[in-house]
């Protein structure tokens, strides 16, 4: 089973975590969250994010979804990347999460790309009037 571990701004993380339990009706194992701060230095948080890790590795690896690309939590999740056993995505949001914890139990590539593309599909406009919705190319 892949870990899924957010990093991300404040309490984000734990919102999206909270929602994903109400969607999913329990609450998913080896799901955590790092929450950062203005305040928080990075080369402290590393070690903190390392234990995180490590407890929620189970040998199949681990995928760190972060919020915004290029701010600190992202950069966080940077560092801790290792090709093929911990693999990061930024811009997280709850159709992600959704979709990597539905085909956790697949490869982590495939875990990978499941969450990016549901990542992606997840965000739409939608219209009033007619009651259609597209994707926001």
């Amino acid at each position: 089973m892949i870990g899924i571990l957010i990093i991300s701004h404040g309490d984000l993380g734990d919102s999206l975590i909270h929602c994903a339990n109400h969607v999913m009706g329990e609450k998913p194992k080896y799901l955590m969250h790092l929450g950062v701060t203005i305040q928080d230095d990075p080369d402290v948080a590393i070690p903190k994010a390392l234990e995180l890790l490590n407890q929620i590795d189970r040998g199949d690896g681990v995928l760190i979804l972060s919020d915004i690309c290029g701010a600190t939590p992202c950069n966080i999740a940077n560092r801790l990347v290792s090709p093929g056993r911990v693999e990061c995505l930024a811009g997280v949001n709850l159709s992600m999460l959704i979709r990597a914890l539905t085909y956790r139990d697949e490869p982590l590539a495939a875990v990978v790309e499941k969450a990016l593309i549901g990542g992606k599909e997840g965000v739409m406009r939608i219209y009033s009037r007619s009651g259609d919705a597209t994707q926001g190319g």
